[in-house]
C-alpha cells in the first residue's frame, strides 16, 4: 500500500467519524428547539472537502514543466555563457568540471533526465559517436572552435596488394617551415613533402609481403624534430591466384620480363608464342572456347595474337568477356582495321598507331645527386637473396619508355596509366561482365633492365587489377576510424559474431534488430590489431590508440557536430515536460481557511442554541 492511498484512507476514516459525530450531536439537541438542517447540511458537506484540501496539502498534484533549452558542455569546454532562465546545464564526461552542471554519462541519458528539452546547445569540440544518434530530432547550435594544430585530414587506403603502390593525402594546419613523412613499418622514409600553402600534401608508397602491416605519417617542424606520428594500418592481401592466358605473334624483351612478372606475382601462366613458320613456343595449344576460356581470369594478347584467330575463336572470346574474363590487348605495332572496328564494336574506339611516340614516367628522386637516396633505397627494397641491393647502389634515371601513338576514346573509356603529360597510356571498358583493356605501351621492360622493378611491377599490377576478375576478399564494415575507448559499429554481421582483441579476449556482438544492415556497437578497450570472427572467417581491422591523431580526432568531431547542427530541425517535436510535484501551501492555505471557517461556524450554532 503507499503512503497516499493510506492517507486517502485515513482522511476517508475521519470524514465517517466527523459525520457521525454531527449527526449524534443533532439527536441530542435539547428538546424544543428549533432545528436547524440547513446548517448541518452544510457541515455534512465541509467534511470531506477539508479532507481532501488535507490530502492535496500533503501529496499535491504533479505538474508538467515546460521544456528549454539543454547547454551540454564538451571536451575543451570554455568560454561558457551566463545561465539562462529556464536552461538546463549538463557535462559529459570528458567535460571539464564546472559548478551548477550536472555530470552524465551520456547525452541520451541527460535526455532522458529532463525530456521536456527543446533544443541543444553545444559548448567545446562537439559531440563524441556515442552521442550524436541522441541529438538527431532536436535543434542544434554549435560554435566550432578554431581548428587544432598539426594533423587534421588524413585519407589513405585500409587494404591493398602486395607489391601494390599507394598513396596518402591529408592536411596539416599551423605546421610552418614543417614536413611530412611516410614511414614504413621498419621506420625507413618512403617520402616526404612539404606541405603547400593550404597545408596539403601527398605522399606514395609501395607495399611489400603480405600481411597486417602498420605504417606511419610523421610531421616534423623545420628543425627536423617530430611533432605528430600517426599510424598507417594496411591489410596487404597476397595476390589472387589468377589464372592467365598470354597469346603472342612473336617473342621479344616485353614479353619476356612480362612473363617473368607473372611468374614472380605467383600467378599461374600459360603462353603461347607463335614463333613463325608453325611453330608455337610455350604451354601447350589451348581450345579457345567457352570451356577452356573460363577456366581463366585474363587473356593477354597482341594484335598478331588476334589475327590468328578464327571467326569462330573470336566470338567465343567475345562471349567470354561477357561472362566476367578479362581481355588486355597489348599494342605492339599498328592496329588492323578489323581489329580496331571490333574494338568500337566493344566500346573503344582507337587511331591505328603507326608510330611509336616518347612516354615518360617522370622522375622520383634527384638523378642529380648520383647515389640512391634512402628514401628510393625503402620504396625499391633491399632486392632478393639471389641480387641483393645495397643502399649505396647507384642510381640511374628512369628511362623515358616509347608507346604507340594511339588515341583510345569513347564514350565509357577509362583512363588506367598516364605518363608525365597527362597522355594515356592505358584504357579499358566494360564489356558484359568482363572488361577490356588496351595498352600502348612497348618497352616497360626496360624498367626492370633499368634497376626499377618496382615501376615495373607497379605498372602492370595495376593494369591486372583493373581487368581481371575478382580479385579481393572481404573486408569489416566499419561505419568510421575506430579508436581505443570509443563506440564503434561494426555492420554486415551475422548471428554469433564474435570481436577478438590482440590479447585474445574474447566480446560476443549483439546485433540490434531495430538497426538495418545487421549492425552492433562495441567498445574496445585495447590499441592495435583485432579481429571479426564470424563462423570460421576472421577479418581484422584496426583500433588506434586514445592519443593517436589528437587533431585528427578533434576535426572529426567538429566536422560530425556542425553536420548535425546544419542538418537539425528548426523546431523540437512536441514533447510533455518532466512531471514534477506542484507547490503544497495553496492546498494548506486552503484546508486552514476553511478548517477556521467551519470551527467558527460551529462554535457559533452551539451558542445560539445556548442562548436560545
Amino acid at each position: 500500500m503507499t503512503p497516499s492511498l493510506a492517507c486517502a484512507l485515513l482522511l476517508s476514516l475521519a470524514t465517517v467519524l466527523a459525520w457521525l459525530r454531527l449527526l449524534r450531536w443533532q439527536r441530542r439537541r435539547e428538546a424544543g428547539q428549533p432545528s436547524r438542517h440547513g446548517r448541518l447540511i452544510v457541515l455534512l458537506l465541509a467534511q470531506p472537502v477539508l479532507a481532501g484540501l488535507l490530502y492535496l496539502a500533503m501529496f499535491p498534484p504533479q505538474i508538467a514543466t515546460e521544456g528549454g533549452r539543454m547547454l551540454v558542455l564538451t571536451a575543451g569546454a570554455t568560454d561558457i555563457p551566463p545561465e539562462a532562465a529556464g536552461e538546463t546545464r549538463v557535462a559529459l564526461p570528458e567535460a571539464p568540471a564546472v559548478v551548477g552542471a550536472e555530470r552524465v554519462p551520456d547525452l541520451a541519458t541527460a535526455l532522458r533526465r529532463h525530456p521536456g528539452t527543446q533544443g541543444l546547445q553545444i559548448i567545446g569540440a562537439g559531440l563524441e559517436t556515442r552521442d550524436r544518434d541522441a541529438a538527431r530530432d532536436l535543434p542544434l547550435i554549435f560554435t566550432a572552435p578554431p581548428e587544432p594544430n598539426g594533423l587534421v585530414e588524413l585519407e589513405a587506403p585500409s587494404r591493398a596488394g602486395s607489391g601494390d603502390a599507394f598513396t596518402v593525402r591529408g592536411r596539416v594546419h599551423s605546421i610552418d617551415d614543417g614536413q611530412v613523412e611516410l614511414l614504413d613499418p621498419a621506420g625507413q622514409v618512403l617520402d616526404r613533402q612539404s606541405p603547400d600553402e593550404g597545408g596539403r600534401f601527398h605522399l606514395a608508397g609501395t607495399t611489400r609481403v603480405a600481411g597486417l602491416a602498420t605504417y606511419a605519417v610523421r610531421i616534423i617542424d623545420s628543425d627536423g624534430q617530430p611533432l605528430e606520428r600517426m599510424p598507417l594500418p594496411l591489410r596487404i592481401d597476397a595476390p589472387s591466384k589468377l589464372r592467365v592466358l598470354v597469346l603472342a605473334g612473336a617473342p621479344n624483351p616485353e614479353l619476356k620480363y612480362l612473363r617473368r612478372w607473372i611468374v614472380d606475382a605467383g600467378f599461374d601462366l600459360h603462353t603461347r608464342i607463335d614463333a613463325g613458320a608453325g611453330v608455337q613456343l610455350g604451354d601447350g595449344p589451348v581450345a579457345m572456347d567457352a570451356a577452356s576460356l573460363g577456366k581463366f581470369d585474363l587473356l593477354v594478347l597482341d594484335e598478331r595474337a588476334w589475327q590468328s584467330l578464327s571467326a569462330g575463336q573470336r566470338r567465343a572470346l567475345t562471349n567470354a568477356v561477357g561472362s566476367g574474363l578479362g581481355l588486355l590487348l597489348r599494342a605492339t605495332g599498328p592496329l588492323p582495321s578489323d581489329l580496331r572496328r571490333q574494338l568500337q564494336t566493344w566500346g573503344l574506339r582507337s587511331t591505328a598507331g603507326d608510330k611509336l611516340i616518347d612516354a615518360p614516367l617522370g622522375e622520383d628522386f634527384d638523378a642529380s645527386d648520383g647515389e640512391l637516396s634512402a628514401r628510393l633505397h625503402a620504396r625499391i627494397g633491399p632486392g632478393t637473396a639471389d641480387a641483393p641491393r645495397a643502399p649505396d647502389t647507384a642510381a640511374t634515371a628512369l628511362p623515358v619508355l616509347q608507346r604507340r601513338d594511339l588515341r583510345i576514346t569513347g564514350e565509357a573509356a577509362l583512363p588506367i596509366l598516364h605518363d608525365v603529360r597527362g597522355q594515356t597510356l592505358a584504357a579499358w571498358t566494360a564489356h558484359g561482365r568482363g572488361r577490356i583493356g588496351v595498352i600502348g605501351v612497348t618497352d616497360s621492360y626496360r624498367l626492370a633492365l633499368g634497376g626499377r622493378g618496382d615501376r615495373h611491377g607497379e605498372l602492370w599490377s595495376r593494369v591486372f587489377a583493373t581487368l581481371a576478375r575478382g580479385m579481393h576478399s572481404p573486408q569489416v564494415a566499419l561505419a568510421s576510424p575506430a579508436w581505443q575507448d570509443s563506440r564503434i559499429v561494426l555492420c554486415e554481421l551475422n548471428d554469433g559474431a564474435r570481436l577478438l582483441a590482440p590479447d585474445g579476449q574474447v566480446t560476443p556482438l549483439l546485433i540490434d534488430p531495430i538497426v538495418p544492415g545487421a549492425c552492433a556497437a562495441a567498445w574496445p578497450q585495447q590499441s592495435g590489431w583485432h579481429w571479426l570472427q564470424q563462423g570460421e572467417q576472421r577479418l581484422p581491422f584496426y583500433v588506434f590508440a586514445r592519443d593517436d591523431g589528437p587533431g585528427l580526432q578533434a576535426t572529426l568531431r567538429r566536422d560530425a557536430t556542425l553536420q548535425l547542427a546544419a542538418q537539425s530541425p528548426a523546431s523540437a517535436p512536441t514533447r510533455a515536460g518532466q512531471p514534477r510535484r506542484g507547490p503544497s501551501w495553496p492546498w494548506l492555505l486552503g484546508w486552514l481557511l476553511l478548517a477556521t471557517a467551519l470551527w467558527w461556524f460551529e462554535r457559533r450554532k452551539r451558542a445560539e442554541n445556548t442562548e436560545g
